[in-house]
């Protein structure tokens, strides 16, 4: 059987490429999706082995789930946000990990950097708490902050762009 962040995979490669179907079967499980102009559709259905006698498997039904549709029109947002902006002279800072991101040390204290602060190398710029453990995420360059791309307690992917700098 696969493993939901598996199908999540099999999503986003079918997602951002040109193919229109795609159909993956392995130990009896079968998993289709179909592209269509507003989400992509997917179904995983125990395969049945014909043995001595034939066997007449139901028609198939690709159902939506509301878990695709949300994951679809997220990455749409996120990619037209960015299509609108000239990033290229910006230093993007990533989340290196899956977790909840947080702009400060607690709910009470100011946000570690805003929009046009100046940092170093060595500047926090935010928390991202993975199972119960807070990892402070440092600049990695010295510049300005232009933009902040997540808002306070917002999950984060691994990867995930979370703050454009102006390098200096």
């Amino acid at each position: 059987m696969l493993k939901v962040q598996e199908i999540r995979e099999l999503i986003k490669l079918v997602d951002q490429s040109n193919i229109d179907e795609f159909v993956y079967e392995h130990e009896g499980t079968k998993v289709e999706m179909k592209k269509n102009v507003t989400a992509i559709q997917t179904a995983a259905v125990p395969v049945v082995q014909p043995q001595a006698q034939a066997v007449v498997a139901p028609p198939e039904q690709p159902q939506k789930t509301a878990a695709v549709q949300t994951e679809v029109q997220r990455v749409e947002q996120v990619n037209e946000k960015n299509e609108d902006k000239d990033t290229s002279n910006l230093h993007q800072v990533v989340s290196p990990m899956v977790g909840t991101f947080y702009e400060s040390s607690s709910p009470d204290a100011d946000a570690y950097v805003k929009v046009g602060s100046k940092i170093t190398k060595d500047s926090i710029l935010c928390i991202v708490e993975a199972m119960k453990l807070f990892n402070e995420i440092e600049a990695e360059v010295d510049g300005e902050i232009v933009e902040i791309l997540v808002k306070d307690g917002q999950l984060v992917e691994y990867g995930q762009p979370l703050f454009l700098v102006k390098p200096e």
